[in-house]
């Protein structure tokens, strides 16, 4: 079943929300805690996630200490450790090849925007669903911690 939002699954959940939820998952899983927010956008042949409030306190400690360039190397390395793991979920999830992903952390706001390029542009109805679902509803593909552990209830099911 289609809708403006991309295809959905037998649980309701859209496309993007979906991986916007996994990657919340993920997240908590392998830094012990995740981002508060996280929201997907699929763009011809790029997926950006941007995920708000991940910070962890031992990061948070280090950004008082007046160390952002110690917190953005340690979290450099570990999505790069990670890097395998992430694109293999997304691509489980879109069923899509990814060629290569990037991770980029900010702060002030706490952002971590993940980007994954695919071998090819999605077909031209899938892009026009998801660009049109992102247009009418701001809220397409969006996911929040709670939405992330709701989904991994529903997924266990």
């Amino acid at each position: 079943m289609s809708d403006a939002s991309g295809y959905h699954d037998e649980h309701g959940q859209s496309l993007l929300e979906r991986i916007s939820n996994e990657m919340v998952r993920a997240q908590k899983k392998f830094f012990g805690k995740g981002p508060t927010q996280a929201k997907s956008y699929l763009l011809d042949d790029m997926l950006f996630i941007v995920m708000r409030g991940g910070m962890t306190t031992a990061e948070k400690t280090m950004l008082e200490f007046g160390q952002p360039d110690q917190v953005r190397q340690f979290r450099q390395l570990f999505e790069n450790e990670m890097s395998e793991r992430l694109t293999d979920m997304v691509q489980e999830l879109t069923g899509r090849k990814v060629l290569t992903s990037q991770s980029q952390v900010m702060f002030d706001p706490d952002i971590v925007v993940e980007m994954f390029v695919f071998d090819a542009q999605a077909d031209k109805a899938h892009r026009a669903a998801t660009a049109t679902g992102q247009t009418r509803d701001e809220s397409i593909g969006e996911a929040t911690d709670e939405d992330a552990l709701g989904a991994e209830s529903v997924a266990g099911q």
